[in-house]
């Protein structure tokens, strides 16, 4: 499994955008694909919320992709 850290420069990321920015999904409709189908793993539990906040300690997991927000 690959692990990414990500260094958080705001208060918080969305998860589409984070999915977009990491290159993980090619366009916003495809990371809401992605969360809209249940691939998307928070904090060991499934996410379906396209606009989750994420935070640093958050652990996002998706495929074989582990991000690890710092």
């Amino acid at each position: 499994m690959q692990e990414i850290e990500f260094e958080l420069e705001t208060e918080y990321i969305e998860l589409i955008k984070l999915l977009k920015l990491l290159q993980i999904a090619e366009s916003g409709a495809q990371a809401k694909i992605f969360v809209e189908n249940g691939e998307v793993v928070r904090n060991e539990e499934p996410e379906y919320r396209k606009r989750a906040k994420l935070r640093k300690g958050d652990v996002v997991e998706i495929f074989d992709v582990k991000v690890k927000v710092i």
